[in-house]
């Protein structure tokens, strides 16, 4: 019997890989599983060459779990190692140029695990002493037996092993009891195991008999050796992908289409890549895709490797060539990954590209899922969005899909404002704002659906980048506002308003969530005779506010509406007359008073013009502040006799009612009043 030290001057290795791993240590039964499928493969190699007579036709990698003995054994009939190769390979790890590399990041644990082949010893993580029997493929070898409880000191002895392979014995330390459990090693076999190209056995089937579970006959292999994404597209039907698409998500919904990769070049990278259908951000978060290194589940945090965009995709990237430190659990980033992530990138965009031109009925069935990617995309990646333009589809209330060079054909002789902008009429709501989008459907002008969260931050982008084009959302104002064709004309002089907004201003409601702006417009006899606008800047800046989380700078403000009064109808006409019965004597007196004070100011204001203020009389500064004072009193007076009058009168608070239900802004106390006030005016 051989013993001897690890081939390391520091004591620090088992402590430091054991520090490294603790938040991550069930990936050691990964490492150990992938050791062993890659001696398999290596003998399978060298049969296939001539290089050895040993049968590979049945090699098998077998994990076992003794509960009784707290052992985990997982066993190959693979290459095998003979006494000096062990000392090679797991002695000395990787020579002598492991000690210099310990020393150097002893306190940097992410640097070392995995380097120098250092996987194998992850077995420390749970082990209190690891065993390894390995006999070599080569003739005449016999087996050894190395022994270690997890210092620098080991034993190797010669061993008994009928036939070539490995077996890997851990001794599962207190701390890590858990893993001594069927179901956790199920479990850890199924997230890491379940694509190797080895057929790895776990214990034995089961059934249920006479009410218990029972082991039968034949071997449990938990993993599919020849997956999906490695096999050629030609080889592969619609079924064959959506069969793999559930085994990685047994509880998905069908996909809409898959992308499957297979590059060699400049790099290696195979994969295939499903648009689900989404519902929600669980599935979002729950349903991830899954990067593996030559079939070895590595992580599902794949961003760097894919663009931001399409993390929102489902399925499976395999690349040797990513960059992994040694746990195989974090990506390093260097050029290789930003190609690779540039190839995903085009490939998408050619795929996207060609189902639109193969079959755009097809297609156009899938948008309503597919435009989150998309707009997603267009916001994040110049490039995608570059390729965009050709398939990204624009869809209107009718229903009908266009893409931006037809809808521009469709709008462009009919909705240009006077400055020659080209306004786009869009509705985030075909329900809640189906008054506006008649209205405008009524003046011939059409009207897009544009209502997913990304809507503000999309709209923003595009008009940026086209400055001659406009977005505005059907109710930010009235139609002939939204899309002016010549300079707006005021229905009411500047005296007018002042005598008409406290009427309806009187009965907007007080909120603190919401400023009113009484505006009159002449929008025609058949127009509403109130309407309800929002501002069109404030409110897309609030939109994106809740889309970043918190209230943000304009989330803190209240909401803008504005209160447009239609002149020209019959019922606001009703309200003017009567305004005019009760109130004409006492705002004609009004009137008169503040014109003679007015007079006054002039006539004062004309003779102190050219003076100072240290040259100007107490008398007349005391005389214009008084006339200040006067007339602010009168006008204070006038308007509080219009508010009286605009709150007492029912019809003007039962149109600005009407104007606030059509928005779904009246609720409790206020829609039953106006319910009440409703039965009363019938009757």
């Amino acid at each position: 019997m051989q013993t001897g030290k690890i081939g390391v001057t520091s004591d620090n290795l088992f402590p430091i890989i054991k520090k490294f791993l603790y938040s991550d240590h069930d990936i050691f039964l990964r490492e150990i599983v992938s050791n062993a499928v890659d001696a398999t493969q290596k003998l399978k190699t060298l049969a296939a060459r001539g290089e050895t007579g040993v049968s590979v036709e049945n090699a098998t990698v077998r994990v076992s779990l003794n509960e009784k003995k707290k052992t985990i054994t997982v066993s190959d009939s693979g290459i095998g190692m003979t006494a000096e190769e062990i000392e090679k390979y797991i002695n000395q790890i990787a020579f002598s140029g492991a000690n210099e590399f310990l020393e150097k990041y002893k306190n940097d644990a992410n640097a070392i695990i995995g380097h120098f082949g250092l996987g194998f010893y992850s077995a420390f993580m749970v082990s209190k002493k690891v065993e390894i029997i390995s006999r070599s493929y080569k003739e005449g070898a016999t087996a050894v037996k190395w022994s270690c409880d997890g210092s620098p000191e080991y034993t190797l002895e010669e061993a008994t092993r009928d036939t070539v392979g490995t077996d890997i014995i851990m001794y599962i330390n207190d701390e890590s009891a858990e893993f001594l459990a069927k179901p956790r090693i199920s479990d850890l076999l199924n997230k890491y195991c379940k694509f190797l190209p080895v057929p790895v056995i776990f214990g034995k089937k089961t059934e249920w008999k006479d009410g218990k579970e029972i082991d039968t006959d034949e071997d449990n292999q938990i993993n599919d050796t020849a997956p999906a994404w490695t096999r050629k597209p030609a080889d592969l039907t619609e079924e064959d992908y959506h069969k793999f698409y559930h085994q990685l998500y047994p509880y998905a919904e069908e996909p809409l289409f898959h992308i499957h990769l297979n590059v060699d070049y400049p790099f290696n990278l195979t994969g295939i890549l499903y648009f689900p259908k989404i519902k929600n951000t669980i599935e979002v978060q729950k349903n991830k895709i899954q990067l593996y290194c030559n079939q070895v589940f590595v992580t599902d945090s794949v961003e760097g490797i894919v663009p931001e965009f399409l993390t929102l995709l489902h399925g499976v990237l395999d690349s040797p060539d990513i960059p992994l430190n040694v746990s195989r659990s974090y990506l390093q980033s260097d050029s290789n990954v930003k190609k690779i992530s540039t190839h995903i990138t085009k490939k998408v965009a050619d795929r996207l590209a060609q189902l639109f031109k193969d079959n755009r009925e097809e297609y156009e069935k899938k948008w309503d899922d597919l435009k989150i990617f998309i707009e997603y995309g267009l916001l994040t990646e110049e490039k995608f969005a570059e390729k965009a333009d050709s398939f990204f589809l624009l869809k209107n209330t009718d229903g009908k899909y266009f893409t931006f060079d037809e809808y521009e054909k469709l709008i462009g002789d009919t909705q240009k404002d006077k400055d020659k902008k080209l306004v786009y009429l869009y509705t985030s709501n075909v329900n809640e704002q189906y008054t506006f989008v008649q209205d405008a459907k009524n003046r011939g002008y059409d009207v897009l659906i544009m209502d997913d969260p990304l809507s503000a931050h999309l709209i923003n982008k595009l008009e940026q980048k086209y400055p001659d084009k406009r977005f505005a959302r059907v109710d930010a104002d009235t139609i002939d506002n939204l899309i002016r064709k010549d300079d707006a004309k005021e229905s009411l002089s500047f005296e007018e308003r002042q005598e008409l907004s406290p009427v309806f201003q009187a009965v907007c409601p007080d909120s603190k969530d919401a400023n009113y702006i009484v505006d009159f417009r002449d929008m025609g006899e058949s127009a509403q005779p109130v309407v309800i606008t929002r501002n069109e800047f404030m409110r897309r800046m609030k939109d994106m506010s809740k889309m970043q989380g918190g209230g943000g700078f304009y989330g803190d403000f209240p909401e803008s509406l504005n209160l447009v009064v239609n002149t020209a109808h019959p019922l606001v006409k009703k309200i003017l007359n009567a305004r005019q019965e009760q109130l004409g004597a006492e705002l004609d007196r009004f009137r008169s008073e503040i014109a003679a004070l007015k007079q006054e100011q002039d006539t004062l204001n004309a003779a102190l013009k050219d003076k100072k203020d240290e040259d100007i009389a107490q008398a007349d500064k005391d005389k214009r502040t008084d006339l200040d004072k006067k007339v602010a009193d009168i006008e204070s007076q006038r308007k509080s006799a219009l508010e009286a009058f605009g709150k007492d009168n029912k019809l003007t608070k039962q149109l600005v009612d009407l104007a606030l239900l059509a928005n779904g802004l009246l609720k409790g106390e206020d829609l039953d009043r106006f319910v009440r006030r409703s039965i009363d005016l019938i009757g």
